[in-house]
């Protein structure tokens, strides 16, 4: 199901607004509620990340381990290298 929301743009952004879904090959409308959706995905998805974050760091704290980074990169050069590699495992860090 569909509603109606009403938005007031000042006259410079609803031309800026045009001229940019013109470029896009899409009407005013549909370049907004696009603009719209992918502005509200972004959200979600760091929402999503500070979750993560958070969820993470609680662990860091109550265990005291991490992968340090220099082994992180070193797994990762090598695996982007084609070469089979050890992954890398968390270590109480001092």
């Amino acid at each position: 199901m569909s509603t109606t929301t009403t938005i007031r743009l000042e006259d410079d952004l609803k031309e800026r607004v045009s001229e940019a879904a013109a470029r896009a090959g899409k009407t005013a409308h549909a370049f907004i509620r696009d603009a719209i959706a992918e502005s509200v995905a972004q959200a979600e998805f760091d929402a999503e990340a500070d979750r993560i974050c958070e969820e993470r760091w609680a662990e860091f704290l109550r265990t005291g381990e991490a992968v340090p980074w220099d082994d992180v990169k070193a797994y990762m050069r090598a695996t982007a290298a084609g070469k089979k590699a050890k992954r890398p495992l968390a270590r109480k860090i001092v």
